[in-house]
């Protein structure tokens, strides 16, 4: 059963409000399954699994596909991590030079998928 996708509108406005500062975990969630659900849409594909728990995961990217067990591709990171990156607050490298992303296997790279929704300044 695929999940329900996040519209535009409430998934802009909770991502708004997480990089705001908002604590609330609903919030949280959507922002992060909105982006996510945006990095599929936008890289679509099986090779590298995108995993931000305790919210979410998606496959994304083209390339190889893989169908039993542990991908070989896998990007891991906690949600505030993922919201900095997916929203360019971030530098993917800087995410990844300090530890906060967990990134194995040769084609677990986001650089040139991101930011993924540039917040106004």
């Amino acid at each position: 059963m695929a999940r329900a996708r996040i519209g535009d509108e409430p998934g802009a406005a909770s991502v708004l409000a997480a990089v705001g500062g908002s604590t609330d975990r609903d919030t949280i969630a959507t922002a992060v399954r909105y982006l996510l659900q945006l990095l599929a849409e936008e890289a679509p594909g099986n090779t590298v699994e995108v995993r931000v728990p305790p919210f979410g995961a998606v496959q994304a990217i083209e390339g190889p596909r893989h169908t039993r067990g542990t991908p070989p591709n896998v990007i891991e990171m906690d949600a505030a991590t993922w919201l900095g990156i997916a929203t360019g607050a971030t530098e993917w490298s800087a995410a990844l030079a300090d530890g906060a992303v967990a990134a194995s296997g040769s084609r677990a790279d986001l650089a040139g998928h991101l930011p993924i929704l540039r917040m106004r300044e």
